[in-house]
């Protein structure tokens, strides 16, 4: 990564990046499953699951109600509309639990937004997903106190990143993302002109999953730990509105 004056602004996605999500998911689609053993094998109703979601996501965009409503549409289609009233029930029961899953923050997240506040550098959060699933997860989190903004958006394409960004009256060239889906995180900033880091988690949703041809771009970097980032502006320090003056650090912000 080749990063030019000046860095003005830092992004952080939220889920998978600062805290744990996608597990919570993953279990419960696999319970899902095992409720239509009876219809289909697991893989199947998986499948289903999945292109129903898809194709769901325009009109009830991300987050636990549309998976609900996606479970319960699938089990209405591998069942002809003969699911029994118990099973909905249940679906609903696991939707619940998706709403307040526990709450583990990935290792190194709240250190490093700690020493970047001290930095006095400018922290973001841009996320996508239901609003209320979103305020609940980052209230539980204790890390609402990190930023400067938050932004839940109902997507992340190019469109939302500019619109982001003028709000904030900040250019592309002035923005870092950091983030573990290539896909929402990664080519759109990088598309724009922004700056990207990648994040790697070890559970990712197959509609966040595509291919990375950006690996060689100048503005993209990819770490295993969210821990990397503060070795890359101590090896980057000008690039960043840094200032080391503690007395005129107005932007520190308690984390």
């Amino acid at each position: 990564m080749i990063l030019c004056p000046t860095i003005k602004l830092i992004a952080f996605d939220a889920d998978d990046t600062l805290w744990v999500n996608e597990p919570f998911y993953r279990e419960t689609e696999k319970k899902f499953t095992q409720l239509l053993a009876d219809y289909l094998p697991e893989e199947q109703v998986s499948q289903q699951l999945f292109e129903t979601e898809t194709k769901n996501i325009q009109q009830y965009g991300y987050g636990v109600k549309g998976f609900v409503l996606s479970m319960i549409e699938t089990a209405l289609k591998i069942t002809n509309d003969k699911v029994e009233a118990k099973i909905i029930q249940q679906i609903l029961n696991l939707g619940k639990s998706l709403i307040r899953p526990p709450m583990e923050l990935l290792e190194g997240v709240e250190h490093t937004l700690q020493n970047l506040n001290m930095l006095g550098l400018t922290l973001v959060l841009a996320t996508k997903g239901d609003l209320l699933d979103q305020e609940r997860k980052l209230e539980r989190s204790g890390l609402a106190s990190c930023f400067h903004h938050i932004e839940i958006m109902s997507n992340k394409n190019e469109t939302d990143y500019l619109r982001l960004l003028n709000r904030l009256n900040i250019l592309p060239s002035e923005f870092l993302m950091i983030g573990n889906s290539v896909k929402s995180d990664i080519l759109p900033v990088l598309a724009i002109g922004g700056y990207a880091v990648h994040v790697p988690y070890h559970t990712t949703w197959a509609h966040e999953m595509v291919v990375n041809n950006e690996q060689n771009h100048d503005k993209y970097l990819e770490i295993s730990s969210i821990s990397g980032i503060l070795n890359l502006i101590r090896e980057n320090e000008n690039a960043f509105l840094i200032n080391l003056n503690k007395e005129n650090r107005q932007s520190q912000r308690v984390c």
